[in-house]
């Protein structure tokens, strides 16, 4: 059977010293986040998932969800009972403001509970996910009575929410979507439509399900111009809180699905319900953005936490396996057989593993941070370029994150071999769970497009230059380190190759736009290449900082082992992708249609 160790000290190791969290604590909710605090949310986190959430894993993905008749859904066995576990002990509102019933912690606190659900139950933890989206759409673009009506409920997990965007014609372009909405006399408005692949669309969790469904009002303006958000209730609330009447809205069917079993992917049908607009008419898009920024950053922890769980069960096979002798002779003479991971080449797919995984984990903690610096800060330059941040590492963390997420799913079922592709193992569920995050919230190539054609040029490249200025900064500070060098001198040339590939772009997308979409997956691919680089170079410094202090520990050595594989066998990766940028898009072009 799958295991599942949450990895707390590489946690803390970055927490408390390669980003210092303590320092944040002139923003809210940092100061009541102290040593102690953080130790015991992790503890309390890393139990709860791993005796609760992770046994349900693979029941999940057996049972599936089943639709009753009158579009009612049963969760698999035992979901109900873990999800009243994790309201109750607060996990919902680890980060939700204090008013609204929730902690107040640090986002990056939560972000870092969130990697431990997911590792431990994908699915299971995409109820909690989307709920905490939109609690973050409606906190920003809800009016006073809404966010009184919703959020408290929904933040001590009583209800969920969805958000729902993707209807059987259109996709990533939501400006032909065609649920409509018709304004009603007491300012609320009737909803109309169908939606798909709707996440969390209907279960049997909580009382209340509050859906956040973009329609276009009669008469706005077409395309993506004229989109609003609305708030629609499974059940209409009374004005005293309690459940009203059954709202207009049901699961017309649930979604068979390659992974991700344990979560109800609905086709949603609304008729007449009764919906309220969030915000701004025919600004939609803008109060969608809110959740699905929250979403992609999820996504991409879902890359991570694949890799991480699947890395956990492979290591721990291939100290089991026995399988050939070591090329240097016995490793276990006492035994009929080494253990596999005597192999340099099952070493190589590990290490290739664990080297993504931890340096992943410090990009999304390192974002994290710069969240809750826009959210919290009163510092308007400090929450400037935080937000340049976010804008520019959303979609390298969701595309470069969930392509590896799954890439690393797939090394890691290769070293079971034949016990990879049974599923009694659980490797080939972690392979299907993390195929779908390379898809949805944003398909991986829209998030390459949106870098390279959005993010990039947006303010006149201020984000991507404050990027570079700081990875240059710290290149040139640490480069008369000797001990630094194996980290310094392949990040200073991959850095190079990502300024390639920026100039080269800058001179031959604007007059050739199929330019950019041609180097676009390449160029995401080389940034996150970088980004990671980036992430090792700064826990390599302070691993070696704390052994010259205190002494060398097991956990230190191995950081530091793992971080030369990484500059080693991996960063070198970015030569590649710069060389492909560069030979523009002609071949590809080039084909008529009908030739393929």
């Amino acid at each position: 059977m799958p295991i599942y160790n949450a990895p707390v000290e590489d946690v803390k190791f970055l927490l408390n010293d390669v980003f210092q969290i303590d320092r944040y604590n002139n923003l809210p909710g940092f100061s009541d986040a102290s040593s102690d605090v953080r130790e015991a949310v992790l503890g309390e986190a890393a139990k709860f998932c791993e005796e609760v959430v992770q046994p349900l894993n693979r029941v999940g993905d057996i049972e599936g969800c089943k639709r009753s008749d009158d579009g009612s859904v049963t969760t698999p066995k035992g979901f109900k009972e873990a999800f009243k576990q994790l309201a109750e002990g607060g996990w919902v509102g680890l980060s939700v403001p204090a008013e609204y019933g929730g902690q107040e912690l640090p986002t990056t606190l939560n972000q870092v509970v969130s990697e431990f659900l997911v590792s431990a139950n994908m699915a299971f933890s995409m109820y909690n996910g989307l709920t905490q989206g939109a609690i973050a759409a409606l906190l920003v673009h809800g009016n006073a009575e809404q966010k009184k009506t919703y959020v408290p409920k929904m933040t001590a997990g009583e209800w969920t929410g969805t958000m729902n965007l993707t209807e059987p014609h259109c996709g990533t372009d939501l400006g032909l979507l065609r649920t409509r909405a018709v304004r009603q006399p007491d300012g609320s408005f009737k909803i109309t439509g169908t939606k798909i692949f709707i996440s969390a669309g209907e279960h049997d969790l909580t009382d209340n399900i509050i859906h956040l469904v973009l329609a276009r009002i009669e008469g706005a303006p077409a395309g993506i111009k004229g989109v609003s958000l609305f708030v629609v209730p499974k059940f209409l609330v009374n004005p005293d809180g309690s459940l009203g009447a059954r709202n207009g809205v049901v699961c017309g069917s649930i979604e068979n699905k390659m992974g991700i079993h344990g979560n109800s992917t609905c086709v949603m049908n609304y008729d007449n319900a009764t919906g309220w607009l969030i915000g701004e008419e025919n600004k939609g898009m803008q109060a969608m953005f809110v959740m699905m920024n929250e979403a992609r950053l999820g996504v991409a922890i879902q890359g991570l936490s694949q890799s991480e769980v699947a890395y956990q069960n492979a290591v721990a096979y291939a100290r089991e396996r026995l399988q050939g002798r070591s090329l240097t002779g016995a490793k276990a003479p006492d035994k009929p057989a080494d253990p596999i991971i005597v192999h340099p080449d099952i070493r190589r797919t590990l290490l290739t593993i664990r080297a993504f995984n931890e340096a992943a984990r410090a990009l999304v903690m390192w974002t994290a941070l710069k969240s809750d610096v826009v959210h919290r800060s009163n510092d308007t330059k400090e929450r400037q370029e935080a937000d340049d941040h976010l804008g520019l590492m959303t979609p390298v963390l969701k595309g470069f994150l969930t392509d590896a997420g799954f890439a690393n799913a797939a090394l890691a079922q290769q070293v079971l071999g034949g016990h990879g592709y049974i599923a009694e193992q659980g490797m080939e569920q972690f392979v299907r769970d993390a195929r779908i995050a390379m898809i949805y919230e944003g398909a991986n190539g829209i998030q390459a497009l949106d870098l390279v054609g959005r993010k990039l040029p947006r303010d006149g490249g201020r984000a991507i230059m404050s990027f570079f200025g700081q990875v240059t900064g710290f290149a040139k500070e640490n480069a008369g380190d000797e001990a630094m060098k194996p980290f310094i001198q392949p990040l200073t040339a991959a850095l190079a190759h990502l300024q390639q590939a920026t100039g080269w772009l800058m001179q031959n997308a604007m007059a050739k736009p199929d330019n950019a979409g041609a180097a676009a997956t390449d160029y995401l691919q080389l940034f996150g290449f970088v980004a990671l680089g980036y992430m090792w170079a700064r826990m390599a410094k302070v691993a070696l900082a704390k052994i010259a202090d205190a002494g060398t520990s097991p956990y230190l050595s191995t950081k530091l082992v793992t971080g030369r594989f990484f500059m080693e066998r991996m960063l070198p990766e970015t030569a590649l992708h710069l060389a492909r940028i560069q030979t523009g898009c002609a071949t590809i072009m080039e084909l008529p249609e009908e030739a393929f």
